[in-house]
């Protein structure tokens, strides 16, 4: 049998996650020096990212059907 396909709150929930994980891991790395390279300004559009996606992803999941 086939699965059903995932609803929007799971894909908002796994975009969200992403963005997240990327968030701390370029935060940690440019902090440790390994990704010094890095501007400020992609750090603060990652965490602008993951703050509307998790606030999209909240939306989401409140929203009834």
């Amino acid at each position: 049998m086939s699965q059903p396909p995932p609803s929007d709150t799971l894909i908002y929930a796994y975009i969200f996650a992403i963005s997240v994980a990327v968030t701390i891991v370029v935060y940690i790395f440019r902090g440790v020096g390994i990704l010094s390279f890095i501007p400020g300004g992609i750090l603060l559009l990652l965490i602008l990212l993951s703050i509307a996606t998790g606030i999209i992803y909240g939306v989401q999941k409140t929203k009834r059907y």
